[in-house]
């Protein structure tokens, strides 16, 4: 969708190849309980920084990873924020005489810069719409630092646009709740999925190998995005939640328990049950029996646990779902020969 004049466009296009970036987002890791990422520094021209600010609750797990989305959905890779015509401004005049003061910098990025510049202060635009600040916003396009480079990053192409109090944007993805939502699921950090097996050290062929999950590194895990700039104040907490656990034995010659190899999380939050005295002639609800043995080296077990994942925020009190997440890894399963002795 274009609503603004393809000279705007190119200057916009021109000023992103020329001018310097001043700062990156920087992220925090996660705490024992909660963390924040915080999202600071400028980028040129039409591609602000973005001001969303999360919030995410973790497990004790000290090691994590993000979340997979089943199928081919991806996050939003640009969108696009209000900014205040005071902060807006601040912006343009800062970029402007760090452009225009660096020593060295070549004559043509002055230009391009002076030439946005000018759009907004001179042109198009007077002063940056400030006599107008209570009537309005300036909306911006922000990408995610780490997909800039991918095409869909590229597909929020508007320079800055000023919009009247109440009007919609007029793009294809201005920040909502459900954008909010969405970016929050690509910042969910999953504990690891490494299962308890019996026997531990190293099972037998033929002999039942049990696995479970305990229920208390595996709980809802949630990130919340907010916004509160250019008169906006909208949130989201996207909230994942886990649901079964795959294995995948690393071999053909292995059966899984059950037949499927998906093993459904019980009704405390645990995922199988432990192995304990007694057992052994019973069937693992979740596990496996290797039919042959791996010889002097190790079969790569994959434990794949499947994360419902859903999110409620401003106007959207109910949860709603988004696609389901992946998380998980490799461990490495000896299986010996039992040996036996003739007389």
């Amino acid at each position: 969708m274009r609503f603004l004049t393809r000279r705007i466009t190119a200057v916009s296009a021109c000023l992103a190849a020329f001018a310097m970036t001043v700062g990156t987002a920087t992220a925090k890791g996660p705490g024992a309980s909660e963390a924040e990422v915080d999202t600071s520094g400028k980028r040129s021209g039409s591609d602000l920084v973005s001001m969303i600010r999360y919030t995410s609750t973790t497990t004790g797990n000290s090691r994590k990873g993000n979340v997979v989305p089943v199928g081919n959905w991806t996050p939003p890779a640009c969108w696009y924020e209000p900014r205040s015509a005071q902060e807006f401004s601040r912006y343009v005049e800062n970029m402007y005489d760090e452009t225009v003061n660096t020593p060295g910098q070549h004559s043509y990025a002055k230009a391009s810069v002076g030439m946005f510049r000018n759009e907004y202060k001179d042109g198009k635009y007077k002063n940056y719409n400030l006599d107008k600040r209570d009537e309005g916003n300036w909306w911006v396009a922000v990408r995610d630092e780490d997909r800039w480079t991918e095409p869909e990053a590229q597909l929020c192409d508007e320079p800055p646009f000023w919009v009247e109090n109440g009007a919609p944007p007029p793009v294809e993805n201005p920040v909502t709740p459900q954008v909010l939502a969405e970016l929050a699921y690509n910042r969910i950090q999953l504990p690891t999925t490494e299962v308890a097996l019996a026997p531990e050290a190293a099972t037998k062929v033929n002999l039942p190998t049990w696995a479970w999950l305990d229920k208390a590194r595996f709980k809802e895990v949630s990130v919340t995005a907010a916004l509160d700039v250019g008169g906006l104040n909208i949130q989201a907490t996207t909230t994942a939640k886990p649901v079964s656990l795959k294995l995948e034995p690393g071999t053909p010659d292995a059966e899984t328990y059950p037949t499927s190899g998906e093993c459904t999380i019980n009704d405390d939050g645990s995922i199988g049950e432990p192995y304990a005295k007694g057992k052994a002639d019973r069937t693992p609800p979740c596990g496996i029996r290797y039919l042959r043995s791996s010889g002097d080296a190790t079969f790569n077990l994959q434990a794949t646990v499947t994360w419902e994942i859903t999110w409620t925020g401003t106007g959207s009190p109910n949860p709603t779902q988004l696609p389901n997440g992946t998380f998980g890894n490799d461990q490495d399963v000896t299986v010996q020969e039992i040996q036996s002795v003739n007389r």
